[in-house]
């Protein structure tokens, strides 16, 4: 028990990280689709590479998309959208029309009495003409707006609603019947308005001008409403149910019927009997065999998996020892794939919609090109190995992501990503149109709604990036747009630091411009150890005249202490950095570069003038070296080098090309021989390069100018 114990006392980091992989390799084969593989390959167009084929079992055959499409919209051409007939608004109206007719009439009465008489025909001159008029017009319009209530009043809106249908009739519910009616029968409200005041002004011109322009003043807009009101759950309940009993076949094949021969090209009609026996044989090794499938994806899942640990392990190792980053990884795959699953099982939605480039949009922002490639594939095959035309989907896929990667360059600036994914777009466009030519011969065969998948996948990439922010807050990871901001010189930090030891902050402008340069050169990431660079020497503000760029030219500290005391200043700058910068709440990976940047040296000068002095001891040895620990990447090996290199440089007392060259060959090589850079994945060739643009850069820096003459 004692032997377990220590076994997982040890490995528990293998154990833990290989367990991530086997819940994502899990997950996945929960969600993927639980049927068999056909076990032929075949292009449309092309000729049938496999033995004649022949039909081992009765089959349908299946209806393609174009052909549901165009029957569905054929049997919707005459469909009729269903309202329901509200009998309670016929009483509104006539009640709100009395309301309304009672008060104005009275109104008009009133005042048309009080008139000189002269002007009024004799109907208007006693209020018997005036209840005789009321009573008239009241049994006229009553009898009106019940006609159109019988008829029906309809929205406008609701008109709209139902524009696109080609029928021109609809469906009336009335008392639980279903009655067809034509729209033409029924009346819109402004026809039902203009209908009355027309019936209405006729009466009224055979009467007292007055009247009429009563009637012509007055409104029915409050009192006409449609009783005729759409019934959109019925309708779509109705269309559901007619578009689900559409067939989905149009045939059958017998068992033992000969299907296509050896070498015969695979057209139309041909293509749609093999994928209808390929759908036939998916779905019923799906339903005979689910245990062995089970397996079978389990072990496929798990050697794709294998792979990506593989490449991890060989070119990585990094990675595999941050939980986060594989997390990250895996779920970014595991949730493509299930995603992609849960499109396939919609029969309404095309898997070309998912934005399978974002996968190496994200890997691209967080990581390297290499990286983001592997995952990709990796990624693609999981979901080619169950997606309908596997190789056209991974050949689509796998250009439309190279495309992206070989695009993410400078991501950070404006517009750059809607020039990737526009790239993207016309990749995936371009290869799919080919296809077509291929398959068929003519772009007559391109469906246009795949085409309108593609647009809804590349706007899916533009609002997915957004994302990028919140994985780095999740994750703690560092985008380049992230980088940018902390490298601006005007944050806080770097001001405070320009203001207190502005010869720290000129020495940091000098080591994050050679790191820079010699990072892009060896593939690193060079705004990162930009960033890492201006904040390295922040721990010397916090007692910046003990260190040599900050000191006047006629004060030295250092001459009033003795030596250990000196180095545990000057080492301290480390240990206070890393205090400022979380205070500061600078991201780890810019920490890493304050905490590892001098690695396990020593504080040279101190430590050789404590030797000349004293007798050297192991305790006196471990006094004047830095914690550490070493470099773990080439960003802070590169950090490191440029650091020595731009310090040293400042005590040239004359310069000289051979100089400069002699400065940096012995610093990177001291370095090397100290064994700093053991523990980060930098090569010879690496450093050979890094040591050529350190040359460079500084015989530029300190190249001699003409001297200019005296003015006489």
């Amino acid at each position: 028990m004692r032997k377990i114990f220590r076994f997982f006392q040890i490995y528990y980091r293998g154990i833990l990280r290989s367990l991530y992989f086997l819940i994502a390799i899990i997950v996945i084969v929960f969600f993927l689709p639980r049927q068999g593989k056909f076990k032929y390959e075949f292009q449309k167009g092309k000729p049938w590479m496999h033995e004649d084929l022949i039909a081992p079992f009765d089959f349908p055959i299946y209806k393609t998309e174009a052909e549901l499409f165009e029957e569905r919209n054929f049997i919707l051409k005459d469909f009729k959208p269903y309202f329901n007939f509200d009998e309670t608004v016929l009483n509104t109206a006539l009640t709100q029309f009395q309301s309304d007719f009672s008060k104005e009439w009275s109104t008009f009465q009133i005042r048309t009495l009080n008139r000189d008489q002269k002007v009024l025909q004799s109907s208007l001159n006693t209020n018997q003409g005036f209840a005789s008029l009321k009573l008239k017009y009241e049994t006229l319009i009553k009898k009106d707006i019940r006609f159109i209530y019988e008829k029906g009043v309809i929205d406008a809106s609701d008109l709209l609603t139902i524009s696109s249908q080609p029928s021109l009739s609809v469906t009336l519910l009335v008392d639980s019947k279903a009655v067809d009616t034509e729209i033409g029968e029924v009346f819109t409200m402004p026809k039902a308005i203009e209908h009355i005041q027309q019936k209405i002004l006729q009466e009224a011109e055979k009467d007292d001008p007055l009247v009429l322009q009563f009637w012509q003043s007055f409104s029915f807009q409050r009192i006409i409403n449609p009783n005729l009101l759409f019934d959109e759950k019925t309708t779509e309940k109705v269309k559901r149910d007619i578009l689900t009993n559409v067939s989905l076949t149009k045939g059958m094949v017998q068992a033992g019927e000969h299907v296509i021969s050896r070498n015969e090209v695979i057209k139309g009609d041909r293509y749609q009997v093999i994928e209808s026996l390929k759908r036939e044989s998916e779905r019923r090794l799906g339903q005979e065999n689910t245990f062995t499938i089970l397996i079978g994806q389990f072990l496929i899942v798990s050697i794709l998996f294998f792979m990506l640990y593989l490449f991890l392990l060989n070119f990585r190792t990094e990675i595999l020892s941050d939980d986060s980053k594989i997390l990250f990884i895996l779920l970014l795959i595991s949730f493509i794939v299930i995603l992609s699953s849960f499109v396939l099982r919609s029969n309404s939605i095309s898997l070309y919609v998912v934005p399978f480039a974002i996968v190496p949009i994200f890997i691209r922002a967080f990581y390297d090109a290499r990286l983001a490639l592997f995952i990709h594939l990796v990624t693609i095959f999981l979901i080619g190995f169950f997606a309908p035309n596997g190789y056209e989907f991974v050949l689509i896929n796998f250009i439309a992501g190279v495309v992206a990667i070989a695009s993410l360059t400078n991501l950070y600036r404006s517009g750059n990503l809607f020039y990737t994914v526009s790239l993207v777009l016309i990749s995936y466009l371009t290869v799919y149109l080919s296809l077509v030519i291929v398959q068929d011969g003519t772009l007559a065969a391109v469906n246009w709604f795949t085409l309108a998948w593609f647009a809804v996948n590349a706007l899916l990439l533009l609002a997915l990036y957004q994302l990028v922010y919140l994985i780095e807050k999740i994750f703690g990871f560092l985008s380049d747009a992230t980088l940018i901001e902390l490298s601006d010189t005007n944050q806080d930090l770097l001001r405070k630091l320009a203001e207190v030891a502005p010869g720290t902050f000129q020495h940091s402008l000098q080591v994050a411009n050679l790191a820079e340069a010699a990072t892009y050169k060896i593939g690193g990431n060079p705004l990162l150890v930009r960033a890492g660079a201006l904040y390295h020497d922040i721990g010397k503000m916090s007692n910046p005249f003990y260190f040599i760029e900050n000191q006047p030219t006629d004060f030295n500290p250092h001459q009033n202490i003795d030596y250990e005391e000196s180095a545990a200043i000057i080492i301290k700058h480390i240990t206070e950095g890393i205090q400022i910068a979380r205070k500061n709440k600078l991201p780890d990976q810019l920490i890493d570069f304050i905490r590892m940047h001098h690695g396990t040296n020593k504080v040279k000068y101190f430590y050789r003038m404590h030797k000349d002095k004293f007798t050297e001891t192991i305790e006196d040895d471990l006094r004047f070296s830095y914690p550490g620990p070493r470099p773990n990447s080439k960003e802070i090996v590169v950090l490191m080098m440029a650091d020595s290199v731009e310090a040293a440089s400042r005590s040239f007392k004359k310069i000289t090309l051979q100089a400069i060259d002699e400065l940096v060959d012995k610093i990177i090589d001291n370095l090397q021989a100290e064994e700093q850079f053991n523990d980060a994945s930098i090569t010879f060739k690496d450093i050979t390069t890094i040591k050529s643009v350190f040359k460079r850069k500084l015989q530029n820096i300190y190249h001699s100018r003409v001297e200019y003459p005296d003015e006489r």
